[in-house]
């Protein structure tokens, strides 16, 4: 294997992604709901297709392409542009730990959702918070395009702003 990769995900990685997202965490504060139980969190029941990230002999990332589930970049791209809501997914579930950033996989597991997106006929939508300035800059770089702000709530009533992209066409 050749010092990092990106491919489809398999059941038996669940336990290094779910590891790999609660390092995220300590380090990033990604998610900002926290990881209780991780293996659910990546797992989810709305996942369409999702990839992880190998560096150095273990996972090290993770992106999912999603159904949506009410948020609100996929409100307002509708709004916005009168997409049906079935052409329409959520990039989520981007991470990548610290060290294994320097391979660029941040950018190689969006473009895979990217091309997952294209291929299937999908306009991919998201949220990203205004702290992950990181991910706002990757997204942007790839020509994602800011269609709005909303207020995330999440804890007791906590809440940051989010920002809300939609992938290029």
């Amino acid at each position: 294997m050749t010092a990092a990769a990106v491919r489809p995900f398999e059941e038996d990685d669940l336990p290094g992604a779910a590891s790999a997202l609660v390092e995220v965490h300590r380090s990033d504060g990604y998610p900002v709901e926290g990881v209780e139980d991780p293996r659910a969190w990546v797992r989810s029941d709305g996942v369409v297709a999702a990839w992880v990230a190998e560096a150095e002999g273990r996972i090290v990332g993770h992106v999912a392409v999603m159904r949506p589930q009410g948020e609100d970049a996929v409100s307002i791209w509708i709004e916005q542009s009168g997409d049906d809501l079935s052409g329409i997914a959520v990039l989520a579930r981007l991470f990548v730990v610290q060290f294994a950033r320097k391979y660029a996989l941040g950018r190689t597991l969006t473009e895979a959702a990217m091309a997952y997106g294209r291929d299937h006929g999908l306009r991919l939508v998201l949220d990203v918070m205004s702290k992950d300035t990181a991910a706002i800059r990757l997204y942007e770089r790839l020509g994602w395009r800011k269609i709005g702000e909303t207020a995330h709530t999440f804890g007791s009533g906590q809440t940051i702003t989010a920002l809300c992209y939609v992938a290029p066409a």
